[in-house]
């Protein structure tokens, strides 16, 4: 629907059992191409608009659950999405839908609102130890990092009962139901609710009670995040003089939490919270982002600009000094870019600083006892995992991989080594932690907030930027020169005959040299998960010099439209090198290595990348 036709929606309060409604079951047919990737279901706006797509899923989302024994009836369940168009109306429906399954009552941040990371907070925490109260789960309305907008993207996912995103074996059985499907219920008569602001909705009857609570989106994460960080300690950083503040929560979710946190806790200027207005295209295609929530040099361009660096992370002259420290979000709030003034950290280098400084955080002050990083993640993180001792785990891009680590020890896995306290990373600008089970932009904030904090306690001494952390860093374990190459949009098939060709000239390959550097390994990564012992197999193609550098090549499930071939290139320099050179100049020759060997050019056509980060 367009904004115009909306319904007359109602208003916070309760209602009562007048306001139940009986359940209609609506028959359907199977839709193709309803298969969730890691990252949930993600189409373009309009398919998701056009009905029943959107209601075929969500039902074979509840019949996968009822078939695992999931408690559903009289349960809670978690819906909210990032704001982009059609997440209210999208609520709308599976509330209606939740209702005919038998939910008893549905959570709904307030103008259907919840980053990811508040999400996977909000299920892990909110019950707060009552009985009964815990939810069975949560759909999360969100294309990520995609544009916003009517002829933009959308997207939905489930999470489990741990926050974290559902397994495998839950989204096959989800994919199965969706190619078998004859009917969706939904409870059709139910009036559309106020989101607007904080209320309850009691819809049911007295033998199905069926609530609705509408509440503030920032308190149980923010709630959850003051029990990792000192926020006194972060409030005297930001109290001095000589430390200025710049976050772009671009036109995302996080504005909310960004003026909660850095405004009301720590006293930063409301100016400092840059595009925290949340708007259903992220700011549309006028926005100088072109409404891409994207956290990174090419698409934060306001942030970048401000912090006085161009697209390339050159540094250009700006009319004003750059802030001491800048940071963004993307559209849903789970991904962050970490920069000081005139400098970029790259996410490889700030996931390998964090892990290193992590005992000034107090969640983590007694040490860590695992890290881990995605396979394209550079080997920064390794090394200081070696000089610490704790084990570093490698494993395949998707937060589930890191979710079973962190529950590690516990109910789920009792007979498995304890890995937490935990951090990990992506190099696609996802950090985080085991206090949720989703990758978390404001805790990898918070967490360099925390480090600077720890670094500059005393005042009268000079500033501790972010680069100067960053290079006493390097100066002690040496620099991975990182970068990644995206060619997005490319031909599936092309793509899928690029990576084919690649496996079969492998074997061939290893002990070849390629401008003067050796390749020493060869193969397709495969992971063998030590909780659940489940084996993940055709999870990037890999090329290992002797040297340590590397050549890594993915193709990417999270766009909607074609194949993003993602190509990932590191070299690394010794502590006594040259450790201040330019991250792209460095793997260039790299690069030109990637492109001979992959015949990149000569499978897509393709001369050029989309971005390179």
């Amino acid at each position: 629907r367009s904004r115009q036709q909306r319904p007359r929606e109602q208003r916070p309060g309760t209602m009562g059992s007048n306001a139940s409604a009986s359940v209609v079951k609506v028959a359907t047919k199977p839709i193709d191409g309803q298969k969730p990737g890691t990252s949930g279901l993600r189409k373009k706006t309009k398919v998701f608009m056009e009905a029943p797509y959107l209601h075929n899923f969500v039902q074979s989302v509840f019949d996968a659950l009822v078939a695992e024994g999931v408690p559903i009836k009289g349960g809670t369940l978690v819906i909210s999405g990032d704001g982009r168009f059609y997440n209210k109306e999208a609520i709308q429906i599976i509330i209606k839908m939740a209702a005919a399954a038998g939910v008893g009552r549905v959570w709904c941040g307030s103008e259907g609102l919840l980053s990811t990371p508040a999400m996977s907070a909000v299920i892990r925490t909110r019950a707060r130890g009552l009985e009964g109260m815990s939810p069975f789960g949560g759909f999360i309305l969100s294309a990520s990092h995609n544009p916003g907008g009517i002829d933009e993207d959308f997207g939905i996912k489930y999470n489990c009962e741990n926050g974290g995103p559902a397994p495998e074996k839950l989204t096959n059985l989800m994919h199965k139901n969706t190619e078998s499907i004859k009917e969706y219920s939904i409870c059709s008569s139910l009036p559309d609710l106020d989101l607007s602001k904080p209320g309850s909705y009691s819809l049911g009857s007295l033998d199905n009670p069926f609530k609705v609570e509408v509440f503030d989106p920032t308190e149980d994460h923010v709630m959850l995040l003051k029990q990792v960080f000192d926020f006194g300690a972060i409030k005297a950083l930001f109290d001095r003089k000589d430390f200025s503040f710049v976050y772009d929560s671009m036109n995302g979710v996080q504005g909310p939490y960004a003026r909660r946190v850095f405004v009301e806790e720590f006293g930063a200027p409301i100016e400092s919270c840059m595009n925290s207005i949340p708007k259903e295209d992220f700011g549309g295609h006028e926005s100088p982002s072109h409404g891409h929530a994207d956290p990174n040099l090419t698409h934060a361009v306001e942030l970048v600009a401000k912090m006085g660096l161009n697209k390339m992370g050159l540094p250009i002259e700006t009319s004003a000094p750059p802030p001491s420290f800048g940071a963004a979000a993307d559209g849903d709030a789970d991904r962050n870019m970490i920069m000081g003034s005139q400098f970029f950290c790259s996410p490889s280098d700030s996931l390998a600083v964090i892990v290193a400084n992590a005992k000034c955080i107090p969640y983590y002050s007694a040490g860590l006892k695992g890290c881990a990083r995605s396979m394209p993640t550079s080997c920064a993180l390794d090394r200081v995992a070696e000089k610490l001792g704790i084990p570093c785990f490698e494993v395949p891009t998707g937060w589930k991989f890191f979710g079973n680590l962190m529950d590690s020890s516990t109910a789920s896995f009792p007979d498995t080594p304890k890995y937490t306290p935990f951090i990990c990373g992506e190099e696609s600008f996802g950090t985080g932690g085991d206090h949720v089970r989703e990758k978390d932009g404001m805790w990898a904030v918070l967490a360099w907030l925390q480090i600077l904090a720890a670094k500059n306690a005393d005042p009268s001494k000079p500033l501790v930027s972010v680069k100067d952390v960053c290079l006493d860093h390097w100066k002690e374990y040496g620099r991975n020169y990182y970068a990644r190459y995206d060619y997005e949009g490319v031909d599936k098939q092309a793509a899928e005959k690029m990576m084919a060709s690649m496996v079969e000239a492998q074997p061939g390959l290893v002990g070849t040299t390629h401008g003067g550097m050796t390749i020493e390994k060869a193969d397709m990564f495969e992971y063998n998960d030590p909780i659940d012992k489940s084996v993940s197999k055709n999870q990037g193609i890999r090329f290992i010099f002797k040297d340590g550098s590397r050549i890594v090549f993915r193709l990417s499930g999270t766009g909607v439209q074609g194949a993003t071939i993602r190509m990932y290139l590191e070299k690394y320099e010794a502590p006594s090198g040259d450790l201040m050179q330019h991250a792209f100049d460095v793997v260039k020759p790299i690069a030109d290595i990637a492109l001979a060997i992959s015949k990149l050019s000569e499978f897509t056509g393709r001369n050029e990348p989309t971005v390179i980060t």
